[in-house]
């Protein structure tokens, strides 16, 4: 059974007759006026590693070195465009493929952007990488251990995952599948804030023009 059969055998509404209409301005026309060719940094890691604080960090750096970015943040995503997901395995799987969508558009007109999104699972990841194109996508494993994570807990999710409020928790619950070979690691209990944000300046370097 194919992706669109599946989709309408689960009761969606598929469309169809649809036809896609490209631009007569290629991305790289774009990147020459933006001064840089758009790529998206995923940061991926568990609740608490420090994924959001290092995006918005990073935005700012960029801004202040003349470069256009923006921050996908999780949770503004389920805010906002991906309000009507839950945290099944589908939405979970369907909140990361819209993400990816939104990514690839900003890339495309030019755009940094900056994923801060758990995206536990290696699956969702690479179907985030194939969305947003392979040479456009770098991923950043956030790998601050769980214990220093849940100390943390600024959120308080990880106090209400233990006593069952929360279930399928990623860290707790529910699996994180570290990544295998991602571009850079970054262990926010012993780098500095600034130390970091430095770190994932230079991935995107190559990009700028």
């Amino acid at each position: 059974m194919g992706k669109l059969e599946q989709i309408a055998a689960a009761g969606d509404v598929v469309a169809t007759h649809i036809f896609p209409h490209a631009s007569h301005i290629g991305k790289e026309q774009r990147g020459l006026l933006a001064g840089q060719q758009g790529a998206t940094l995923w940061l991926t890691g568990l609740s608490g590693a420090g994924k959001s604080t290092l995006a918005y960090a990073l935005e700012r750096r960029l801004l202040a070195e003349g470069h256009l970015s923006c921050v996908l943040d999780g949770d503004n995503m389920r805010h906002h465009l991906n309000g009507d997901l839950g945290f099944s395995p589908r939405d979970r799987q369907e909140n990361i493929r819209r993400s990816a969508v939104v990514a690839r558009l900003m890339n495309d007109a030019g755009m940094m952007v900056i994923c801060a999104f758990i995206s536990p699972l290696r699956s969702d990841r690479e179907m985030a990488r194939q969305i947003i194109g392979r040479d456009n996508f770098i991923e950043a494993y956030i790998s601050t251990p769980s214990a220093l994570c849940e100390e943390r807990d600024p959120k308080g999710l990880y106090k209400k995952a233990r006593a069952g409020l929360i279930p399928a928790f990623t860290g707790v619950s529910a699996p994180y599948e570290a990544p295998l070979a991602p571009a850079l690691m970054l262990d926010t209990g012993v780098l500095s804030l600034d130390q970091s944000c430095e770190r994932l300046f230079q991935q995107l370097c190559p990009h700028f023009i």
